[in-house]
């Protein structure tokens, strides 16, 4: 017999009649998606969950009477739902949309590409398939799990060293996480609790904008020990230091462990891809790689960590019961290239592991 696709119920939240409409037509492409009703501003949005029982939200940040991220902060306090928020292309966007993901917010969509009648099919099957996700997701449990990490890690960040900083280009281990739907919530449990003296350079690709890339590493270095940044071109690949590939661009690694930038083709339609900055990374590093992938949609790592794999380094894969999407380790998983799948909360402990305390034998590119 057939099984029937569940339906998924939707609230749509915007101050704006137009991109209600716009959102509604987008949603209902899907036979298997109901738009249950709208709202428009954080207190109509509230009342109509209550009484309407969404299994997911789409909410716009700006809104008159009470904000997107209020309202998010109100809906996971008193009646937890799976929301999609609608963001902004602008630093300002980027930076509210981030604290939305602290917050609990499952992934977010940029508004733009909703309301704009040029949109294409694939900007369609991307908005329908981050709502279709994010109606699988427990936010209750995971929600108050972030609010503490980030109320620890908040209280913790005073103790960052005031003369941390990048240590040359002798790595003994090259790290390179990747990551894509649900990705800053892991990286929020993973990179500030990294030591900062991990014999190891991180090299990090989590599927974002522009402009959404700098704010989560702004926000990431306000909270690790070690130092985060949204890598630019010339960067080295250097000890106690993180660097994110920025959106747009395909982060790869120079014979010198020099950071480059580009904008070549993109990936299985993503750029950057953590499969481009991984087998990049295994031309220079060989062995001392270390492949890293955490939840997310697609399968975006999986070549790279097989060229990890050939090269003689080590493969992790998130667990599923970690991940808000569990695409990309799945698949590393499938492939039979993850040396071990473990859930985020053990990953650093992982990462420590394969990475030694030892700089004995730091090799110089």
């Amino acid at each position: 017999m057939m099984s029937v696709e569940k339906t998924t119920r939707v609230l749509i939240v915007d101050d704006s009649a137009f991109a209600r409409l716009m959102i509604s037509k987008h949603l209902a492409m899907d036979p298997n998606i109901e738009i249950v009703g709208t709202a428009r501003d954080g207190i109509d949005a509230i009342e109509k969950i209550k009484l309407l029982k969404p299994e997911v939200v789409t909410l716009d940040v700006e809104m008159p009477k009470m904000d997107g991220v209020t309202a998010l902060e109100k809906i996971m306090a008193d009646v937890p739902t799976p929301v999609v928020m609608l963001s902004a292309l602008t630093a300002e966007g980027a930076d509210v949309t981030i604290k939305a993901l602290e917050l609990g917010a499952v992934d977010f969509f940029l508004k733009q590409s909703i309301i704009n009648p040029t949109g294409d099919g694939d900007t369609n099957t991307e908005l329908i398939n981050k709502v279709r996700q994010a109606a699988k997701v427990d936010v209750a449990g995971v929600t108050t799990r972030l609010k503490n990490i980030v109320a620890t890690l908040q209280r913790n960040s005073q103790k960052k060293s005031m003369t941390a900083a990048p240590r040359a280009s002798r790595v003994s281990k090259v790290v390179i996480i990747g990551c894509s739907t649900g990705g800053p919530r892991a990286l929020y449990e993973l990179v500030p609790n990294l030591p900062a003296d991990l014999p190891a350079a991180i090299l990090i690709v989590q599927h974002m904008p522009p402009k959404f890339t700098k704010s989560i590493a702004e926000r990431l270095n306000e909270l690790s020990r070690i130092n985060v940044k949204e890598a630019e071109a010339g960067d080295m690949v250097a000890l106690g230091q993180a660097l994110i590939a920025p959106g747009g661009y395909h982060m790869v690694v120079r014979k010198n462990g020099q950071v480059m930038l580009n904008q070549d083709k993109p990936r299985g339609g993503l750029r950057p891809a953590a499969d481009v900055t991984m087998e990049s990374a295994v031309k220079v590093y060989g062995s001392r790689c270390i492949g890293v992938i955490l939840t997310g949609m697609g399968s975006d790592g999986t070549q790279g960590c097989a060229m990890i794999k050939a090269g003689g380094g080590r493969v992790l894969a998130e667990h599923e019961s970690t991940c808000v999407v569990y695409g990309m380790p799945r698949s590393v998983a499938e492939a039979g290239l993850a040396d071990k799948v473990v859930p985020i909360q053990k990953m650093v402990d992982e990462i420590v592991a394969l990475c030694g305390k030892s700089n004995e034998s730091l090799a110089r590119v």
